[in-house]
């Protein structure tokens, strides 16, 4: 009997909550219900609101829905709970379902117990979603099976039953996964880690412990790849068990994947460099996309040939919503970088190009200052477009920067990205940059930041 066999056997008799639908749970659920299981579905909204209602009761599941959708759980009622990601681990009442012996886990949480294949995770604050494509993209490249999911938009647990143990499991995780793992991949990578999800999370300490999580249970034949230039990753070095390498774009790293100053890609393998690619090479622009390149070279390192990097690099095109190119009108490119929730990830955007930038900011605010990208904002910005819930603290952070005055940059506010993306287009001449990127989340107008960027590129295709 394997993992997943004895996993399945084991739920026949308990009484298993799902807190949520999206995409981790769905078609979990109806795995869940065809193995013929005990499956509550706990979703404040109600059923006329969820589109999945029709085929997960026709699939058998039960229904908790409403604002009491979690009633009887902090009571203990169910013996098992998966929470999605958007569920707060430490929440109240999965704290006192604990306490009366409810296990309370996740979708990746029991494919990490469960999957027989090795596993390459990717946490960040910054960078992980590009990072993980690229590993898997080597890796399948190389001829692996490869399942890339977790946070990148696609569950794997409900296709535990098909991996094997000679395919390669790649998974994006972020903070709300992490808080509650007890087990590391195989090959774990941090690309950085900066201020974010404070909304949510008690403070910026507990950020940082949710992430260390990917290196803590990791044994003494696991590989970590931490960053090099950040701090904050570098800092977690001394809780690697296993093999330690970095991945830097200022220094020669000791083991690891580095920039060289001529501008070629190279890992030093304690002291053995090789060249594997050069900057100019990389499909997809930006020196943050050099970096992601750096990680999964780190990370793929012995599993993945030279000339395999260099196929991937100049063929990969890149992830949808970051940075991509929409269309050119007029003489004007216009970008869809919606991913851009985090002050760091416009830093990047504006760092990618040399020309000063039409750009639309503005979202949910997620507690995080807008401070470190002031600066940059004034030198690289020639006309910022605000809107949303953040739009009066982006200008009041933009505004005090002391490079603000003397900038030329012009400011202005808007109901909505209609009304953004008519505001560049009137302002925009042959020759310009317009980018979307909100610096915030997007949950004051957008269900997630895929709608946002997807909304944006309609609205970009009608000009």
């Amino acid at each position: 009997m394997t993992k997943a066999e004895k996993f399945f056997s084991d739920m026949r008799d308990k009484k298993i909550a799902f807190i949520g639908v999206g995409v981790s749970h769905t078609d979990l659920i109806k795995l869940f219900c065809k193995k013929g299981l005990d499956v509550t579905v706990c979703d404040k909204k109600t059923a006329e609101q969820m589109k999945e209602y029709d085929e997960l009761s026709a699939a058998g599941a039960k229904f908790s829905l409403g604002e009491s959708y979690l009633e009887g759980m902090a009571e203990g009622c169910y013996d098992v709970v998966f929470r999605t990601p958007g569920m707060y681990y430490n929440n109240e009442t999965l704290t006192a379902a604990r306490h009366h012996g409810t296990a309370v886990t996740s979708e990746m949480e029991v494919f990490f117990d469960l999957c027989p294949c090795p596993i390459y995770a990717v946490t960040g604050s910054d960078g992980k979603t590009t990072t993980t494509t690229i590993i898997a993209e080597l890796l399948a490249a190389e001829g692996k099976t490869v399942h890339k999911g977790g946070n990148i938009g696609r569950a794997l647990l409900p296709m535990i039953e098909e991996v094997g143990e000679n395919d390669a499991a790649v998974v994006e995780l972020s903070s709300f996964q992490l808080i509650s793992m007890r087990r590391s991949p195989d090959v774990a990578a941090i690309t950085n880690i900066t201020p974010n999800h404070l909304n949510v999370h008690k403070d910026m300490q507990e950020y940082i412990d949710s992430k260390a999580n990917l290196l803590l249970h990791q044994n003494a034949f696991g590989k970590a790849v931490l960053s090099f230039d950040n701090q904050t990753a570098k800092d977690l070095s001394p809780l690697v068990r296993g093999q330690l390498a970095y991945f830097s774009r200022r220094e020669k790293v000791e083991n690891g994947a580095f920039l060289r100053e001529d501008g070629m890609l190279c890992y030093n393998d304690y002291g053995t460099v090789t060249p594997v690619v050069h900057m100019n090479d990389i499909k997809i622009p930006g020196l943050h996309n050099v970096e992601n390149y750096l990680t999964a070279i780190a990370v793929t390192w012995g599993k993945v040939s030279v000339e395999t990097v260099q196929k991937v690099a100049k063929e990969f095109g890149g992830v949808e919503h970051r940075i991509e190119l929409v269309r050119e009108l007029d003489g004007v490119k216009y970008y869809n970088n919606s991913i851009a929730s985090s002050p760091t990830r416009v830093i990047a955007c504006l760092n990618t190009f040399a020309q000063k930038q039409i750009m639309i900011m503005g979202g949910s605010d997620k507690g995080i200052s807008f401070e470190p990208m002031a600066d940059l904002v004034c030198e690289k910005v020639k006309l910022l477009i605000l809107m949303g819930q953040t739009k009066e603290k982006i200008k009041a952070a933009v505004t005090a920067s002391e490079k603000f005055k003397d900038s030329g940059l012009r400011i202005i506010i808007v109901n909505d990205m209609a009304e953004a993306v008519k505001t560049a287009h009137d302002h925009a001449g042959s020759g310009d940059i317009v980018s979307l990127s909100p610096a915030c989340a997007s949950f004051d107008m957008y269900r997630m930041f895929e709608d946002r960027g997807n909304h944006f590129k309609s609205l970009v295709n009608a000009l």
